[in-house]
C-alpha cells in the first residue's frame, strides 16, 4: 500500500489556485494527516499556468513526490503539461466547460465534471474550486463534514450567505463523485492525530526571531523573503517592536546596523539581488563588530533570473561576498523547526560574536507548506554577549576600550546610554579606542583579534546533523530544504539493502570541519547533494581540507525540487573504485 498520496489543482494564476491548495491542505492537517504542499508558479501576478500540489502521508514528508494520484484541471495547459505525472487509469478531474482532451500519450481517466455550470447554478462562479474540492473528497474518501466546518469557519466574515454557498459547492462536488460509483477510489492511511501546525519556513523563521528577542525588522520587499516582513508585522503590535519598510536594501541593512549598534534586535531579510546590495553595510558591521541578523531567501540567479524558482546558488555569496575578508556566521535550516530554532540563535551568535549572522533559506524551505508538530522554544534561552558591566566602566581611569585585543577576540562592548562606555564606531581600521589607525602592527592584531572569536564555531555541536552515519557505506551531504528528499531517498536506499547516511551542514561557514570528519569517517563514498551548477558546498568543503577521492557531487539546478528518486539514482551510479 502506498505511504503517501498526492494531489494537485492547476490552472491560470489569479483564479485561486494557491487559495484551494491551501484549503484542502489545512483540513486534511487538521484530521491528522502530515503535509507537504508545493507550487509552480511564475513571476507575475496574473496569467500563466500554475499548479498547487498537496502530498498526504501518515508521517512527515518534505519533498515532493514522483505522480499524483489525482489531478484537477481548470485549464487544457494543466492537462498538456502535467498528465504525465497521472498513472494510467488515475483520475484526471477537468472542467467539462474546457471540452477537455487527453494528449496521445496521457492514459490518464478522464473525468468530466461541470465545474463552472455548477458553481453558477449556486450562484456563485467563485466556488467552482470548491467544487473540485467537494470531488477530491469523494475520491479520497474523506469525511466532508471536516470541509464544509473548514469553509464555514474560513468564509464567515463575508457572511452566512458566502459561507453557505462554499459548503453547497462542496456537496454537489462530492455527490457528482458519487453518482460516477468512483467515491473511496484511493483509501490514505489511518492519519496520526497529534497537534500539529502547518506552516511555511518562513512563518516560522518569523516566530523565532520575535522568540528571540527581534523587535526591529527592517526590509525592502522581494520574492520569496516578503513574507518574514509581514508575519513580523502581524505579530509586533502583540509584543512590541516595528517594522521598517525602506527605499531599498541599502536602507534595510544600515539600519538594521544602527538598531543593533544601540542595543536593540534588528534583522532583514531579502534574497538574491537584495543580498548583493547589502554586502557593503555587512562588511561594516563585520569591521565595526556590530551584531547583525540578515536572511538571505535564495532564488534562481542571477540578476533575476527566476525569481519563483528554487535554487541554493548564494553560497559563495553568503561567505566571500564583499571586500576585504570581514567575519560572519552562515547559518541553513532545512525545515520549519530548524527554521524557528536558527532564527532564534542567530540573534545569539549575533550578539556573542559581535557580527553578522547570515540565515541561508531557500525558496522551497521559505513558501512551501509543512506539517511541523512542535517548535523548539524551551531549547534556547537569551543570550547578549559579553557586554561590558557598568562597574567596571566606573573604575576607568581613562577611556574605554572597545576594541580591546583579547585571547578569545571577543572585546566587551558598552551599549549606548552608559556611562563612561562612549566610543567611536567606524568602518575604518581602528586601534583598541575606537579611534582610526593605519600602524601596521595595530592592523595585524586587530585583524587576528577578529579572526581569532570564531575558531570556536568549528567545533560547534549545532553545526551538523547526522543520520545512520555509524554503519553507512555512502553518506550523502546536503544544506538547505533538500534535506527532506536526501532522508527519503537514504530510507529508500536502506529499505533496498545500500547502508547510507546523511549529514545535513547547518552552519555553513565557520565550516565545521572536525565535525564534518568525524561523521564521514567510516564512509566508502561521500555524495554532496546540492541545488546549483558549480559544487558550492563542495567548494567550501575542499577550502576546509575535507575533499579526497571518495567525493562526487549531485547538482541539480533547474528550478524544480530536487526528488528522492534523483539521489537515490545518484548514489547507486556511484562506485568506489571511480575516478576523480
Amino acid at each position: 500500500m502506498p505511504t503517501s498520496f498526492a494531489w494537485m489543482i492547476g490552472g491560470d494564476q489569479g483564479e485561486g489556485i494557491d487559495a484551494t491548495g491551501d484549503v484542502f491542505g489545512r483540513v486534511l492537517s487538521r484530521l491528522g494527516y502530515c503535509i507537504y504542499g508545493y507550487r509552480h508558479f511564475s513571476s507575475r501576478i496574473k496569467g500563466g499556468h500554475t499548479n498547487f500540489t498537496v502530498r498526504i502521508a501518515r508521517e512527515k514528508v518534505l519533498a515532493p513526490q514522483a505522480n499524483v494520484e489525482v489531478l484537477v484541471a481548470l485549464t487544457q495547459e494543466t492537462i498538456d503539461r502535467n498528465c504525465h505525472l497521472l498513472a494510467p487509469g488515475a483520475p484526471l478531474l477537468a472542467d467539462s466547460q474546457l471540452k477537455p482532451t487527453l494528449p496521445e500519450a496521457c492514459r490518464a481517466q478522464l473525468v468530466e465534471i461541470p465545474l463552472t455550470q455548477i458553481a453558477r447554478e449556486i450562484g456563485a462562479p467563485v466556488v467552482r474550486n470548491m467544487v473540485a474540492v467537494g470531488a477530491s473528497t469523494a475520491l479520497f474518501g474523506l469525511p466532508l463534514e471536516a470541509f464544509a466546518a473548514y469553509a464555514r469557519e474560513k468564509f464567515a466574515r463575508k457572511g452566512e450567505t458566502v459561507a453557505g454557498q462554499n459548503v453547497e459547492a462542496l456537496q454537489r462536488g462530492r455527490a457528482f463523485i458519487e453518482e460516477l460509483g468512483m467515491a473511496g477510489r484511493f483509501s490514505l492511511p489511518e492519519p496520526a492525530p497529534r497537534e500539529r501546525y502547518l506552516m511555511t519556513g518562513n512563518d516560522s523563521l518569523a516566530l523565532g526571531a520575535l522568540a528571540g528577542g527581534c523587535r526591529i525588522m527592517a526590509a525592502y520587499p522581494i520574492t520569496p523573503a516578503t513574507d518574514i516582513m509581514e508575519g513580523l508585522a502581524g505579530l509586533f503590535p502583540r509584543f512590541g517592536g516595528a517594522v521598517c519598510q525602506m527605499e531599498d536594501e541599502l536602507a534595510a541593512i544600515t539600519l538594521v546596523i544602527g538598531a543593533n549598534y544601540a542595543g536593540a534586535r534588528a534583522m532583514t531579510a531579502t534574497s538574491g539581488p537584495g543580498f548583493s546590495l547589502m554586502q557593503e553595510g555587512i562588511g561594516l558591521a563585520s569591521m565595526a563588530e556590530i551584531p547583525a541578523v540578515v536572511v538571505d531567501t535564495q532564488r534562481v540567479g542571477p540578476s533575476t533570473g527566476m525569481p519563483t524558482k528554487n535554487e541554493q546558488s548564494d553560497l559563495m555569496a553568503a561567505v566571500f561576498g564583499g571586500h576585504g575578508e570581514g567575519q560572519r556566521i552562515v547559518m541553513a535550516p532545512g525545515t520549519a523547526e530548524q527554521a524557528f530554532a536558527d532564527g532564534f540563535e542567530a540573534f545569539n551568535l549575533a550578539d556573542r560574536y559581535q557580527c553578522p549572522v547570515i540565515i541561508l533559506s531557500d525558496l522551497a524551505l521559505a513558501q512551501w507548506l509543512q506539517s511541523v508538530e512542535d517548535l523548539p522554544l524551551k531549547q534556547h534561552r537569551i543570550d547578549r554577549g559579553a557586554i561590558v558591566a557598568q562597574e567596571e566602566l566606573d573604575r576607568l581611569t581613562g577611556e574605554f576600550e572597545r576594541y580591546r585585543v583579547t585571547e578569545d577576540g571577543i572585546s566587551p562592548r558598552a551599549l549606548p546610554g552608559m556611562p563612561k562606555g562612549q566610543f567611536l564606531a567606524t568602518g575604518v581600521e581602528h586601534a583598541s579606542s575606537g579611534k582610526v589607525s593605519e600602524a601596521p602592527q595595530n592592523r595585524v592584531s586587530q585583524v587576528e583579534k577578529r579572526s581569532r572569536k570564531l575558531a570556536p564555531l568549528r567545533t560547534r555541536p549545532e553545526a551538523i546533523e547526522a543520520r545512520q552515519v555509524d554503519d553507512a557505506e555512502v553518506v550523502v551531504v546536503c544544506f538547505g530544504s533538500i534535506v527532506g528528499a536526501v532522508d527519503e531517498a537514504v530510507e529508500r536506499l536502506r529499505q533496498a539493502g545500500v547502508r547510507a547516511g546523511r549529514v545535513q551542514v547547518r552552519q555553513l561557514w565557520p565550516m565545521p570541519d572536525l565535525p564534518l570528519t568525524g561523521a564521514l569517517s567510516g564512509a566508502a563514498k561521500v555524495l554532496v547533494a546540492e541545488q546549483n551548477a558549480t559544487g558550492e558546498l563542495r567548494q567550501l568543503m575542499r577550502i576546509a581540507g575535507l575533499e579526497d577521492s571518495r567525493y562526487r557531487s549531485l547538482l541539480h539546478f533547474d528550478g524544480t525540487l530536487l526528488s528522492p528518486e534523483r539521489v537515490v539514482a545518484a548514489v547507486q551510479a556511484m562506485s568506489v573504485k571511480e575516478e576523480v
